[in-house]
């Protein structure tokens, strides 16, 4: 089954979780995410998050390079 972005329906690649006593906000990979209180999201979304006022946002996505160099 394919998780849906809880905004507009497109495809989701990411999970935004949060603590509401902590006051933060986390993104993390789709793949690794837990039972916490969230909510899946597009790239598109989940790029142009940004938390409430006084609240943290830690981006924990990994991140795939364009394009790859052979370094030798």
């Amino acid at each position: 089954m394919v998780s849906r972005c809880a905004r507009c329906g497109n495809p989701a690649a990411t999970f935004m979780s949060y603590d509401y006593a902590e006051r933060a906000v986390w993104l993390e990979d789709l793949t690794r995410a837990t039972a916490e209180a969230g909510h899946p999201l597009c790239v598109d979304h989940a790029d142009r998050l940004t938390p409430p006022m006084g609240w943290t946002l830690t981006d924990r996505r990994s991140v795939t390079p364009l394009f790859a160099f052979d370094v030798a």
